[in-house]
């Protein structure tokens, strides 16, 4: 398929650049992917459209203060920072926006209280030494900022760290939130563990990756950014216990669709840890997941592709369209979807 068939037009107003009050107050459009069917709902539905011995699936990562503002101690150029992975207790790999890139060897002064050197380069990625003796990502809590989409077009705010974060958070590592479990607060998550939904989580670690755009016309071509994730043997033993009870396996988010599929693609469901490049698209056979709740994403994007594989290309894109004329508020801080497969 060509990049421009994942192509919509999105007015601007329609980018949620703040939160809702409450979590749960998003609206929820349902896509039956057998019949292309739509409703439009509210995200307090959602217990009324799960029943017992289903089983969501979670994305614990937490998000980390990633991004970074500062200069070049040499030439006083300003600089940006945005981390991209941290590799060791003073070492990280980090995208830098700067007006000329820093060269192996240049000192960083961020946040006027973190020096950093750069030691080289991994693509498009800068290596990064943090001199202080405190672990990085103590630094980062004492100091960074929320790392809010570029589609956010405002400084991050103090509720931010609360709000781009999801309730049940717990690894750290990600530089960008699973945005579908936004919607979820501890009520909600007891009223479906109450009517017999079980719960169960994983972690992947999303990478700003997540927001570049697919630069080739030929989809096929697109190489996925690496993303690390951990599939358990006990989230395993739910998945069969949920499938054994007739039960549904509903992903939280494109992020967890990625990991499940991943840990099955050697012909079993298997535990997973480590990096994963797998890239969704349709004509795709999922093995694992049975239902998705996800929010709206960018077009022309490697989710919105995945989004289409799942709940079938013609499906998607009219709900997309659907979304738009009903004024659904889209991406991180925006409303959700709940599709089947198609």
């Amino acid at each position: 398929m060509q990049l421009t068939d994942f192509s919509y037009d999105l007015p601007p107003e329609l980018i949620a650049q703040f939160p809702l009050k409450t979590r749960t107050a998003s609206r929820l459009l349902c896509l039956d992917g057998a019949s292309g069917a739509l409703s439009d709902r509210t995200f307090t539905d959602l217990p009324q459209l799960l029943r017992k011995h289903d089983l969501l699936v979670f994305n614990n990562t937490r998000v980390i203060p990633a991004r970074l503002h500062g200069h070049k101690l040499d030439s006083r150029g300003q600089v940006e920072v945005l981390i991209e992975r941290i590799t060791g207790l003073h070492d990280a790999l980090a995208h830098v926006k700067a007006s000329k890139a820093p060269r192996k060897g240049q000192r960083l002064w961020l946040e006027d209280a973190i020096e950093a050197v750069v030691k080289g380069r991994e693509g498009d990625l800068f290596q990064l030494n943090f001199v202080d003796s405190k672990p990085l990502l103590e630094l980062l809590e004492s100091h960074g900022h929320v790392p809010l989409p570029p589609y956010i077009k405002r400084a991050d705010e103090a509720a931010d760290q609360r709000r781009y974060q999801t309730v049940y958070a717990d690894i750290p590592g990600a530089v960008a939130a699973p945005t579908a479990g936004l919607h979820f607060d501890e009520g909600i998550l007891e009223t479906l563990k109450q009517q017999g939904v079980a719960q169960g989580f994983l972690t992947l670690h999303v990478g700003a990756g997540t927001f570049q755009p697919v630069r080739t016309a030929q989809i096929e071509e697109h190489i996925m950014h690496p993303e690390w994730v951990e599939v358990s043997a006990d989230l395993l033993a739910q998945i069969e216990h949920c499938k054994a009870q007739g039960g549904r396996v509903i992903a939280v988010g494109t992020t967890v669709v990625r990991a499940l599929e991943a840990a099955s693609q050697h012909g079993t469901l298997q535990p997973l840890s480590g990096d994963t490049r797998l890239f969704i698209t349709p004509g795709f056979e999922f093995h694992v997941v049975d239902a998705m709740l996800t929010n709206f994403h960018l077009p022309e994007s490697t989710l919105l592709m995945l989004v289409c594989a799942f709940g079938g290309y013609t499906n998607v894109m009219h709900a997309y369209r659907h979304a738009v004329t009903q004024g659904y508020r889209f991406y991180s801080y925006g409303d959700c979807m709940l599709l089947t497969p198609a």
